[in-house]
């Protein structure tokens, strides 16, 4: 189960990084980390994670990317996990 996090994590990352690369001219185009809401920690955030891909969320994002069916209780959790990644990346926890 970590190995598909992982693969997430690493597609969120490049895409992160591509996005960097469309900046404006003379300028790299990086809006610097955004900060975590409040209460909220880069910690926090990963164990939630973690949690949820114990649950095999992972692998519902990858079936709802490729157009498959989800509950709606598995929508929700792949909404949450979306969420999550994008705070954590965002705020540069993984770096």
């Amino acid at each position: 189960m970590m190995r598909g996090c992982r693969a997430v994590v690493a597609v969120s990352v490049m895409t992160a990084a591509l996005q960097g690369c469309g900046g404006a001219a003379g300028g790299n185009g990086d809006p610097g980390a955004r900060p975590l809401p409040p209460g909220e920690s880069c910690g926090s955030i990963r164990n939630e994670l973690n949690r949820l891909d114990s649950k095999g969320v992972p692998a519902q994002v990858e079936r709802a990317s490729n157009g498959g069916k989800l509950t709606p209780a598995q929508r929700s959790d792949v909404d949450k996990y979306n969420d999550l990644l994008n705070q954590y990346l965002g705020a540069r926890c993984h770096v």
